[in-house]
């Protein structure tokens, strides 16, 4: 009998929902693949290599038979640090192109409809390697994510939060990746999993210290308040809002029902 496989993206954010399957009581009884790129999760999904993955939500509109698994999440209700579009000083609304790291559809759409919904503006894109002062030599602004977001000099740079901006323009949280699978049920119990990471946060923060340009105090902030591993109803309804203005902007080509392992479709309101 095959193990379980499972894969999930290597950044800081997913540490805690990951960190079960590593180190605490999974390990060994499920096989994991952890890659940089998020996008490579939902690639891994798409061609049934694995069983879940950790997928940025906006690949659910793009995997046939995907189901999402419920409760569990990589998101923010304020602010979420992490994923951020950046300036040499410039307001977003005098934008004219931007470079954007393509290491997750999900933010780069989320980019898109701010400035299409929010700014009415519609700069030029250009997809680059993250790399922030490459970017911006050739773009106004930069998306960036991950860990190099958190690598950010703020000092040198103008930083906008997408989880903020979001937040400003629909009073609405936003969910930025969700365990997704082809299964009718969870081949795993994600959400103890995420319970077990959260409670060896510090294991957790000693493993990242050295690599990311936090101190501990902003590490475990980063970890317990700006980023939320639980969907509520604001998450909920802002994924949802988020998957309507993908369709307007026609990002997406459909906005395909959501439906859940072990449940019943839930069609857009």
């Amino acid at each position: 009998m095959k193990p379980t496989r499972i894969s999930a993206s290597s950044y800081l954010n997913t540490a805690p929902l990951v960190w079960s399957f590593l180190y605490g009581k999974n390990h060994g009884k499920v096989e994991i693949i952890l890659d940089n790129a998020p996008a490579r999760s939902a690639e891994l999904l798409t061609e049934d290599r694995v069983d879940a993955a950790l997928v940025p939500v906006f690949a659910y509109q793009t995997i046939d038979d995907a189901r999402l698994v419920p409760g569990v999440c990589v998101g923010a209700t304020e602010r979420v640090q992490s994923v951020c579009l950046v300036t040499k000083g410039k307001d977003l609304g005098d934008v004219r192109s931007v470079a954007l790291d393509n290491s997750s559809r999900t933010s780069v759409a989320l980019t898109k409809i701010i400035f299409g919904e929010f700014l009415d503006v519609e700069p030029i894109w250009r997809s680059a390697e993250p790399n922030i002062d490459r970017m911006l030599d050739s773009a106004d602004c930069a998306l960036l994510i991950g860990d190099p977001a958190l690598r950010l000099a703020e000092k040198k740079y103008r930083v906008f939060d997408l989880a903020a901006l979001w937040r400003q323009h629909t009073g609405l949280g936003f969910v930025f990746a969700m365990w997704m699978t082809k299964r009718n049920d969870s081949p795993v119990d994600f959400a103890s999993a995420r319970d077990e990471g959260l409670a060896h946060v510090d294991e957790i923060m000693n493993n990242y210290l050295p690599h990311v340009s936090l101190d501990s105090a902003e590490m475990r902030n980063y970890l317990t308040n700006n980023i939320s591993y639980a969907v509520d109803k604001s998450m909920s309804e802002g994924m949802r809002l988020y998957f309507e203005l993908a369709h307007k902007h026609r990002l997406i080509e459909q906005n395909k029902p959501l439906q859940f392992v072990a449940d019943h479709l839930i069609k857009p309101a």
